[in-house]
């Protein structure tokens, strides 16, 4: 990993950890490399690399319905509620067997998810 990056990183990985967001995990059978991306304000974007993971997952047979048809079934209510977009995966809480799945590798150890991740986290 970039030099410059780390102590930025360990500084994000923290707050994770504190938020409960994420956990120390001792041993995994899954494990995936993180993957950093500096944008052009500075931050640094965070990925997990899941695809070795996604080669081994069983495909959902239901995809999401198209915007038009949710729209069509949406139309005729008077009161909408919206999950917070930033924050609402962190409101999923993952099973306990899948939670090793998420584990993911840092130079301070291996961490897996309490929660559904996201696509990635900004630091």
């Amino acid at each position: 990993m970039n030099p410059n990056y780390v102590q930025r990183v360990k500084e994000g990985l923290d707050k994770l950890l504190d938020a409960q967001f994420i956990f120390p995990i001792k041993t995994t059978q899954w494990l995936s490399p993180l993957v950093i991306v500096p944008k052009k304000n500075g931050k640094l974007n965070i990925y997990v690399d899941y695809r070795k993971l996604n080669s081994q997952t069983k495909k959902d047979p239901f995809p999401l319905p198209f915007l038009d048809l949710v729209l069509d079934i949406v139309v005729r209510h008077e009161m909408y509620s919206f999950m917070d977009g930033y924050n609402c995966y962190n409101q999923v809480k993952m099973v306990k067997k899948d939670k090793e799945k998420t584990s993911f590798i840092f130079e301070w150890g291996a961490y897996a998810y309490n929660v559904m991740p996201l696509d990635y986290v900004t630091f």
